[in-house]
């Protein structure tokens, strides 16, 4: 067995496993952040992966399974509760995947959320949210039920063999691993084993929601695209200006060159780059014929933080403005490193 495990710096884990004997993969609860690493480990190692696994909905990282699977060309597996429609396969309880002669075997194990399954595969089970090292799953998320959560720990995957190692899909504490035995014997949460009184301690918990809740959620259930995809997929279209090469365009203020800040009015009123023309990007597919006539002229987006006037940008190349760029660095950077500002008149 090849076995690889992968951590992306927020207590998230993610791991490949493979039969050396054929080279058949699979990739198990994968991060977006991650998926170069996961493709470089599989090509240095000859690899071929057969699915890509999320063990649930997740809601506090982004699913790197779509990436992967246009890299890859390989299924995404989830639970057939899940909700996402890009998934490729859906299994249930008792289910098995094969990687040749290993068996990957399905447990359906609700109550952190609705879609949760853990993977047994050999010595080895894959547990998602369901069961941590020293804790479990939350049950307070979207189709989460700590009384679905206390049969799944119970009576399904603390009947696994004492010495099963367990790697779940979150460690905050830069754990390697454990087993189903001592998490028998130290995981608190398991002290509550009566029914009624895991299901109390579930709901006193009062945990603080992700940080990445909503979005996460959007992106993992929808199959749509994270803000930093967006950002990354638009910078990838457009060009950048260094601050000092705006400084010296201010001096020779050429009439083919116009800077746009797509900005707010208020933040543009408080100071924006001398000369620029104020459209914000809510209203720039609206009013791009009035202020910009010419799709000719050159074109700098400006914005504070320099992610706005990226997406401007890009939208520009849309509408056919070929020569759009934006200002490496926003009027943050600019205003920072003492350059000049104009405020406008109410």
């Amino acid at each position: 067995m090849f076995f690889a495990v992968f951590k992306d710096g927020e207590g998230c884990k993610s791991y490949i496993i493979a039969n050396e004997a054929c080279c058949a993969a699979a990739i198990i609860d994968p991060a977006l952040d991650l998926v170069d690493r996961y493709l470089g480990e599989v090509n240095r190692q000859g690899l071929r992966v057969r699915y890509i696994i999320d063990t649930h909905t997740h809601a506090d990282h982004f699913s790197g399974a779509r990436a992967l699977r246009d890299a890859l060309h390989a299924p995404i597996v989830m639970h057939r509760f899940s909700p996402a429609p890009h998934v490729d396969l859906h299994v249930e309880d008792g289910h098995s995947l094969p990687l040749g002669d290993m068996r990957m075997r399905i447990l359906h194990t609700p109550g952190h959320t609705r879609d949760s399954m853990c993977i047994h595969v050999e010595d080895r089970v894959f547990t998602g949210d369901t069961l941590l090292i020293g804790g479990t799953g939350r049950t307070d998320l979207p189709s989460g039920d700590p009384e679905q959560l206390h049969d799944s720990l119970f009576h399904k995957l603390l009947s696994l063999p004492d010495d099963t190692l367990v790697y779940p899909a979150h460690d905050y504490k830069e754990r390697e691993g454990s087993t189903i035995g001592q998490e028998k014997a130290a995981n608190p949460r398991l002290a509550h084993a009566e029914r009624q009184d895991f299901v109390s301690m579930m709901n006193s918990l009062n945990l603080s929601a992700p940080t990445h809740l909503t979005e996460a959620l959007r992106t993992n259930i929808s199959g749509g695209k994270t803000v930093r995809q967006l950002l990354a997929e638009a910078s990838a279209r457009v060009p950048f200006m260094a601050m000092e090469e705006l400084l010296r365009r201010l001096d020779t203020r050429a009439n083919d060159f116009v800077i746009l800040d797509v900005r707010e009015r208020d933040a543009f009123m408080q100071g924006h780059v001398p000369g620029a023309l104020h459209l914000p990007r809510g209203q720039l597919e609206l009013r791009l014929n009035e202020v910009l006539p010419d799709p000719s002229v050159e074109v700098l987006t400006v914005c504070e933080l320099g992610k706005i006037s990226t997406l401007a940008a890009a939208t520009l190349h849309d509408l056919g403005f070929p020569r759009a760029t934006a200002l490496d660095g926003g009027i943050a950077a600019w205003r920072e490193q003492g350059h000049p500002l104009e405020r406008a008149d109410s």
